[in-house]
């Protein structure tokens, strides 16, 4: 014989990532770290942008009075400053995302911890991380912010 299930047996809840990665003091200081790791380039690469510009706004002025060899020779050098300029932000923009995602997958990781605390802690019987709709009542992503700043204070 098979026994009913009651709707207030189950205890659901909900999680915003994107409020964590916003919110949290883990995920501030992750940021902070990678800004302040990734500054040093991204000034160079600016400075390396400025100076091209220069150089190119400097080549078009002086174009007409330029010979056609010297013309064709500017040109050719900077079309391989603006591909050295193009690969390097290139790079510098994927090393970025590559250390972003590994830093989110760290607080990531430690707020999923701080989830399964509280849900253990408050005897749910699932947390959601992504859904169409919440219910605001069922979001704990206050709980979960607080008590991973708590930890992270430690």
């Amino acid at each position: 014989m098979a026994m009913p299930v009651h709707a207030q047996d189950f205890k659901a809840g909900f999680v915003n990532t994107d409020r964590i990665f916003r919110e949290a003091n883990t995920a501030k200081s992750a940021q902070a770290k990678l800004e302040q790791e990734f500054a040093r380039r991204e000034k160079e690469l600016v400075d390396l942008g400025n100076t091209l510009k220069n150089v190119t706004e400097k080549f078009e002025r002086e174009a007409p009075t330029m010979s056609e060899t010297q013309r064709t020779a500017r040109q050719r050098q900077l079309v391989d400053q603006d591909r050295d300029f193009q690969r390097k932000r290139r790079e510098f923009q994927e090393d970025l995302n590559s250390r972003k995602n590994e830093e989110l997958a760290q607080v990531l990781e430690r707020a999923n911890k701080v989830v399964k605390q509280v849900a253990e802690a408050e005897k749910y019987d699932v947390i959601l991380q992504e859904a169409v709709y919440i219910n605001p009542k069922h979001d704990i992503t206050d709980k979960v912010i607080k008590a991973l700043n708590a930890v992270a204070g430690k």
